[in-house]
C-alpha cells in the first residue's frame, strides 16, 4: 500500500512538473515576441528622441512630450536588458526538463522549490516586460503630431553621433533642460532688464557641462560675443570688464557655493542691468538663491535609475555590443543600483573606464565587491553613504576599494580643479583611480593626489582629491575621524 501511495504521488508530481515546465516555455516565447515589438518599438523612439535633441524645440507641451518619450525609452531599455539575461541564462532549461522525467520522487521533492523559484522570477519579468510594453505603445500612438510639429523645428548645428562611439564626448540626456537652456538664451529680455536664470541641483549632476553644452552652439556665441564666468569670490569683479558689459550683449555665468548676501547681489545686478541684452545664469547647489531669478529656475536632479542605468552601460561597454555579454550586463545593472543609491555621474564614469579596459565577468564581479564593502564598512562607521560623507566634509575610508589592508587608504572630498575651495598640492605624486584600481601596487608612498575622472566635456574640470598618509597614524580597525582638515579640498 505504501509503495502504491509513493508511486501515485510521484505520478502526480511528475505531471504537474511536467505542466510547469509546459506552461514556463510557453511563457517564454511569449516573452520573445514581446522582446522583440519592444525593441522596434524603441528603434523608432530612440530616432524621434534623438532628432528632438538636434532640433531647438520652444514650444512648452512638446518638451513635456519629449520628457515622456525619453522616460518610456529608458524604462524600455531596462526591461530589454532584463529580458535578455534571463533567456540567456534559461537557454538550458529545455535540456534540464529532458531528463527530469528519470529524476527518483525523492530528488523530485528535493528539485520541486529550486525549479518554482525562476518560474515567479519569470512572472515578474513578464510583468515588467509588458509594463515598459504598454507604455512605449502609448506613447507611439501619440508620437506622429509630435513628428509633425518637430519638422518645424529649427535644425541645430549637426554633430556626429553615435552612443557607443560618442557617448563620453557628449552631453547625454538633459533634453528638456538643454532646450529651456536654449530658449531663455534666445529670447530677448521682456521687461528690457537682463534676464536672471537660477540652475539648482546636487552635487556633481552635470550642471556646469550642461551650461557648457548649450553655450558652445553657435547662435549662443554669436549672440553673445562675450561669455564672462565668476564665482562667488570674484563676482564683484565685475566693474573690471565695465567695457565688455557696456560695449556688447555678454552673457554673465556665476556658480556660488554658498549663500550671497542680498545687498551684494544689488549691487552686482545693479552693474549688469546698464547693458539690457546681457543675460545672468546662476550655477549653485543651494536652492534659496532662486530667489535672485527673474525666470523659473531649471532644477537638476540625480538621472532617473532607467536613465542612469542606459548611460553607465553605454560607457561600461564603449564599441562593443552589449547583447553579445548578458553576464556582464547583469553584473553592470549591479554597479547601477549602487551608483543611483548614492553615486554621481564622476563614479558612474571612472567606475565605466576602468571595466571598458577587460570585458572580463571575474574581474567586474571583483571590482563591484570591492565597492559594496566600502559601502557597507563607510555605512557600518558613520551610518551615511560615502557620497553623502563627501558632501559634509568628511574623509572616506577606501581601504577595501584599493585591496590594501595593510596600508589604510583614506580620501579627502573631491574638489575640482576649476572651482575648487581649496587647490590641490601640485608637488605630491598623482594617480588616476583606475590605475589603483587595477594595480594597487602602484600606489605612492606617503601623500598623493588621486585623480578620480577628467571630463571630456568642456569645461573640461578634473576631480581630484587629496589622499593624507595614514600609514603611521591610523592602526589598521581605527574608526575615521569626524573632524575636517584644514587645508584640504572641500
Amino acid at each position: 500500500m505504501e509503495t502504491a501511495i509513493t508511486a501515485v504521488a510521484g505520478e502526480l508530481l511528475s505531471r504537474f512538473i511536467s505542466f510547469t515546465i509546459n506552461k514556463y516555455c510557453s511563457s517564454n516565447g511569449c516573452l520573445e515576441e514581446k522582446g522583440e515589438r519592444l525593441q522596434r518599438l524603441l528603434m523608432r523612439v530612440h530616432t524621434v528622441v534623438e532628432e528632438a535633441d538636434a532640433r531647438h524645440i520652444a514650444n512648452s507641451g512638446m518638451l513635456m512630450q519629449l520628457k515622456i518619450l525619453s522616460e518610456a525609452m529608458y524604462q524600455g531599455y531596462l526591461a530589454l536588458d532584463t529580458l535578455r539575461f534571463q533567456l540567456h541564462e534559461e537557454s538550458s532549461m529545455d535540456k534540464v526538463s529532458d531528463s527530469f522525467v528519470s529524476i527518483s520522487s525523492a530528488t523530485r521533492l528535493k528539485r520541486r522549490r529550486t525549479f518554482l523559484a525562476p518560474v515567479n522570477k519569470g512572472k515578474n519579468l513578464y510583468l515588467e516586460v509588458n509594463g515598459a510594453l504598454e507604455n512605449l505603445e502609448k506613447v507611439v500612438s501619440d508620437i506622429a503630431e509630435f513628428v509633425v510639429l518637430l519638422g518645424g523645428c529649427e535644425r541645430l548645428s549637426r554633430r556626429p553621433y553615435d552612443a557607443y562611439l560618442y557617448i563620453g564626448n557628449f552631453m547625454f540626456g538633459r533634453h528638456t533642460e538643454k532646450q529651456k537652456l536654449l530658449n531663455f538664451l534666445l529670447q530677448h529680455n521682456p521687461d528690457g532688464a537682463p534676464a536672471v536664470l537660477p540652475i539648482v541641483g546636487g552635487l556633481a549632476v552635470g550642471k556646469k557641462t550642461l551650461v557648457a553644452h548649450v553655450c558652445a552652439d553657435e547662435r549662443i556665441r554669436s549672440q553673445f560675443p562675450s561669455i564672462l564666468h565668476l564665482n562667488g569670490d570674484n563676482f564683484l569683479s565685475i566693474v573690471d570688464h565695465e567695457k565688455a558689459i557696456l560695449g556688447m550683449s555678454s552673457l554673465l555665468v556665476v556658480e556660488f557655493v554658498s549663500d550671497v548676501d542680498d545687498m551684494e547681489w544689488k549691487e552686482f545686478y545693479s552693474f549688469v542691468r546698464t547693458n539690457r541684452r546681457s543675460k545672468v545664469v546662476i550655477i549653485s547647489k543651494l536652492e534659496r538663491l532662486a530667489r535672485f531669478g527673474s525666470v523659473r529656475p531649471i532644477f537638476l536632479n540625480a538621472l532617473p535609475y532607467e536613465e542612469l542605468w542606459y548611460l553607465f552601460k553605454v560607457l561600461a561597454f564603449g564599441s562593443a555590443d552589449p547583447a553579445e555579454h548578458p553576464r556582464l550586463v547583469h553584473i553592470a545593472e549591479g554597479f547601477a543600483k549602487e551608483l543611483h543609491q548614492g553615486g554621481s555621474l564622476i563614479a558612474a564614469n571612472a567606475l565605466a573606464d576602468v571595466l571598458r579596459r577587460n570585458l572580463d565577468a571575474q574581474i567586474w564581479l571583483c571590482i563591484l565587491n570591492r565597492c559594496n564593502k566600502v559601502i557597507e564598512k563607510n555605512l557600518l562607521a558613520y551610518g551615511q553613504h560615502p557620497k553623502l560623507l563627501m558632501e559634509q566634509g568628511h574623509e572616506v575610508d577606501m581601504t577595501d576599494f584599493a585591496f590594501s589592508p595593510v596600508s589604510p587608504l583614506r580620501i579627502m572630498p573631491c574638489t575640482s580643479s576649476s572651482s575648487a575651495t581649496y587647490a590641490p598640492v601640485k608637488e605630491l605624486p598623482q594617480m588616476t583611480i583606475g590605475e589603483l584600481l587595477l594595480d594597487p601596487s602602484v600606489r605612492p608612498k606617503g601623500q598623493f593626489n588621486l585623480l578620480s575622472w577628467e571630463s571630456r566635456l568642456p569645461p573640461y574640470t578634473s576631480f581630484i582629491h587629496f589622499v593624507p598618509n595614514c600609514t603611521e597614524d591610523s592602526p589598521e580597525g581605527t574608526h575615521l575621524s569626524r573632524r575636517k582638515r584644514r587645508g584640504m579640498a572641500l
